[in-house]
């Protein structure tokens, strides 16, 4: 190519040179912002206020509200039906567990915060946590005044025992093995019966064992007997049988069928070949009826 062709290439007109110009203005400029020029700004909130604090101690007690919220639910309990599951999640050890476990099944009852503490060995601060929620049987944490009973081994006579007419159900309960509903029942069954006529009708009285009868009857006697009038078993129907104490329809009628079929009996004792009917019953069969 020859000299002057390439000067020619280097000339330019008036316009181009100043778009030139102005490209390199351009370029300078864009140059002098990004080294000169910062674009970051200094950030004006202060996490160190009062105002910051205070609402990030309102967010943290929302946030344990809702930890607390997320716990399973406590509601009191007996300690002795503990389970295994609950004693995990209460925070009790396995070996814990399982000394109340052995502990129980001896046959013995945990009645006290001190004693599942002795049995079990919870640390304190476990036992802090969980022995609020303990509920024990009302009749330990409120203890029964203990009920003077009669003396022992000693033999009444007869006009030392109480009257059973006017016996009231407090002093019935002074007999060991009579509570509350015993007394009550048997005040109830005399006067049902219209009063007692011999100390064997106790042995009508529903629930009270012939060992407590024993006990009743060496403290009490029928002083004041009231009258009852026979019937002759051979005569009487089955509705008239069904009235005794302690002798339902079924067994009247059974028993009128037992008369009927032997055509009569000559002694009450035969009746002891029904099965239901024990010697006990004969002698409270004895007080209604004759054989005749």
């Amino acid at each position: 190519m020859k000299l002057k062709e390439v000067k020619s290439q280097l000339v330019f007109h008036r316009s181009q040179r100043v778009g030139i110009l102005f490209l390199l203005l351009v370029i300078l400029g864009f140059l002098y912002v990004q080294f000169f020029v910062s674009f970051s700004e200094e950030s004006t909130f202060d996490i160190h206020s009062a105002e910051v604090r205070g609402l990030q101690r309102q967010l943290d007690s929302l946030r344990h509200a809702d930890s607390i919220e997320r716990l399973p639910k406590r509601y009191p309990f007996n300690p002795n039906y503990l389970t295994d599951y609950k004693a995990y999640n209460l925070g009790i050890s396995p070996k814990e567990f399982d000394r109340l476990q052995a502990f129980r099944n001896k046959g013995q009852w945990v009645n006290s915060v001190a004693q599942f503490k002795s049995v079990t060995g919870v640390p304190d601060s476990v036992l802090s946590q969980i022995s609020p929620y303990f509920k024990f049987p009302d009749w330990v944490s409120r203890a029964k005044p203990k009920r003077k009973y009669f003396e022992k081994n000693r033999v009444l006579s007869t006009s030392e025992k109480i009257d059973l007419n006017i016996a009231t159900a407090e002093e019935l309960q002074q007999v060991y093995g009579v509570g509350p509903v015993l007394g009550e029942r048997i005040v109830k069954h005399r006067k049902t019966l219209g009063g007692f006529h011999h100390e064997l009708q106790l042995y009508t009285v529903w629930g009270l064992k012939d060992t407590v009868v024993g006990r009743i009857m060496s403290r009490f006697t029928v002083k004041t007997p009231v009258p009852i009038e026979k019937m002759n078993i051979n005569r009487i129907s089955a509705s008239d049988l069904s009235t005794l104490p302690g002798v339902s329809f079924e067994m009247g009628k059974r028993i009128w069928e037992f008369v009927r079929v032997r055509e009569g009996l000559s002694d009450l004792s035969d009746l002891l070949k029904i099965e239901e009917i024990s010697p006990r019953r004969l002698q409270v069969f004895r007080l209604y009826l004759y054989a005749e």
